[in-house]
């Protein structure tokens, strides 16, 4: 019997599969693939207003809680919790909580990626690129830990304790697309915004950013139904949509423009030169 199509999306936080990926998440389930989220934390250093914590007792109950949701629409498999505590950004004494994802060791984020590669058996694994699409600590922690568990996965004699060895086919990266994003760079200060400080906790330098560019290797593009249930997933973010992806503004303009697909780097198999694919399954035995 012919296994059934599964893919990982290995993220940070609730959110991350919306914001992000939700699109590409949202096609593939509506196509019948198994699709899961293994998100590493309940996003409990994430800011919020008090009007959203209601009867919550803590902001990680909350997130988890629109994280649910959230998966409802998109049609994912499962989300499952990696165990570990939002980091929160650069500098933040948060980052040293003894649980916090950015301070764990990679070997043990890696083994708890392994066992979920190996128990759920995808053939296609997706995270962050390098440096965490902007430079979030978790973001680049689970993009490590992946990368190492990708491979980790299929070798029985890397402790083989956390289940029969299983090598996903193909990995990839979740790229953004920097040329737009350089002219709302330069376009920021006319407006009044120092691209060296954006987002709601003006923590963001997203003229950093652009020094870094990744290939793109692969262009899945979002019909309406997915881009519908990708923004329906977005709002059960309540707490968290005055962070998200801007709605206004240069670089608001510029997320309208490319949101109707979404691009990925092809990590593995490696590519040589230029390649263009439409499907992440492409080549998939």
């Amino acid at each position: 019997m012919e296994q059934q199509q599964k893919l990982i999306f290995f993220g940070a936080h609730p959110d991350d599969e919306s914001f992000g990926v939700g699109g590409t998440l949202a096609k593939y389930a509506a196509q019948g693939v198994s699709v899961v989220y293994a998100c590493a934390t309940r996003g409990e250093v994430g800011s919020i207003d008090p009007e959203y914590l209601g009867s919550f007792a803590t902001i990680g109950d909350l997130r988890w809680a629109e994280l649910v949701k959230a998966a409802e629409v998109l049609q994912l498999a499962d989300v499952i919790h990696l165990g570990y505590r939002d980091s929160g950004m650069p500098g933040q004494p948060e980052n040293h909580h003894p649980q916090a994802l950015a301070a764990a060791p990679i070997e043990e984020v890696t083994a708890r990626a392994v066992k979920v590669i190996r128990e759920q058996r995808p053939q296609v694994v997706v995270t962050f690129d390098p440096i965490g699409g902007y430079r979030h600590p978790d973001h680049v922690a689970i993009h490590n830990a992946t990368v190492r568990a990708f491979q980790a996965a299929g070798d029985p004699a890397w402790l083989p304790e956390l289940g029969p060895a299983f090598q996903p086919q193909k990995l990839y990266y979740s790229v953004f697309p920097k040329g737009l994003l350089k002219l709302a760079v330069k376009a920021l200060p006319l407006f009044g915004q120092d691209p060296h400080r954006f987002g709601r906790n003006r923590d963001i330098d997203l003229a950093s950013l652009v020094e870094v560019e990744y290939p793109i290797h692969a262009r899945i593009r979002i019909g309406s139904e997915a881009m519908e249930r990708k923004q329906r997933a977005a709002a059960h973010h309540q707490s968290q949509l005055s962070s998200g992806p801007p709605s206004s503004g240069p670089v608001g303009m510029i997320y309208r423009m490319i949101s109707r697909q979404e691009t990925f780097m092809r990590a593995y198999p490696p590519v040589n030169g230029r390649l263009r694919e439409t499907d992440l399954f492409e080549g998939v035995v």
